[in-house]
């Protein structure tokens, strides 16, 4: 077994610094696309971390200039990615009740999950090269992570529906005027204000910091586990379909996908 607060996973890094834990993405080669092993490693880690007295906040971030551009489809293509036994929403569930702060620092691609897990950071900082996108509609899937409730409510339905049913990419100081990620960076400077507020709120009264956490998300709480359930089952489905499959094979062909013979 490893030891406390060390990632099982080669490609998920984890360092405790002054009651700071950074978890870093670190595949670069693939823009740190996340596999099933990845995902488990991250919630072990959160898990971890929660009950971890000497833990105070948590940053998550990406290795090579690049915060994830999302699932790994060939890893994913199994299909069982989103059922409530799998990684993924083990790392959702995880990161969805981590009752510290968690703020991530962002910089390149934020795809998929690495733009839906933003919304359920305490703090996001984006580099202004930043280059988000929610393509869930583009691989014939459906919205996940509360995205379909979280995302109207922050920015209206019409942006929400943009966002999501189109699923073009936007750059980081759209995600900041739409209240995705707190602020926009230069270049290289993500990952230091993440780690000056982190080292801020760790000199903080800790039970003070998790109390505050509670009680800004109360009213949405049960809702946002609610609509995480909701979603995975939606998605599980999608991951069996037609659709799905014709998109994957679609990207990893390097062709665009044809869904002219779905009704």
């Amino acid at each position: 077994m490893p030891s406390p607060l060390q990632s099982p996973c080669a490609e998920i890094d984890a360092q405790l610094i002054d009651r700071v834990l950074e978890i870093t993405i670190n595949r670069p080669a693939r823009k740190n696309a996340l596999t099933q092993a990845m995902y488990s490693a991250m919630a072990e880690l959160l898990n971890e971390a929660a009950s971890n007295p000497q833990v105070r906040a948590v940053i998550l971030t990406g290795a090579g200039g690049a915060f994830t551009s999302g699932n790994d489809l060939a890893d994913f293509l199994g299909g069982s990615a989103s059922s409530e036994e799998s990684p993924v929403f083990q790392f959702m569930m995880a990161l969805y009740q981590f009752p510290k702060p968690v703020i991530a620092a962002v910089s390149g691609v934020a795809v998929g999950i690495g733009t839906t897990l933003l919304l359920h950071c305490d703090l996001a900082i984006a580099e202004d090269e930043a280059v988000f996108q929610m393509p869930f509609v583009n691989l014939g899937l459906c919205p996940e992570y509360a995205s379909s409730l979280i995302l109207p409510r922050i920015m209206g339905q019409s942006k929400a529906a943009e966002l999501l049913l189109l699923g073009n990419k936007f750059d980081a100081q759209t995600a900041a005027s739409v209240n995705i990620c707190n602020e926009v960076v230069f270049s290289g400077e993500a990952l230091g204000r993440a780690r000056a507020y982190a080292a801020e709120l760790a000199k903080k009264a800790p039970e003070a910091v998790r109390l505050s956490k509670k009680l800004l998300r109360q009213g949405t709480y049960e809702a946002g586990l609610a609509a995480i359930r909701e979603e995975a089952r939606y998605f599980q489905e999608r991951l069996q379909s037609e659709e799905f499959r014709e998109a994957a094979t679609a990207f990893m062909e390097k062709r665009p996908a044809d869904f002219s013979r779905f009704e």
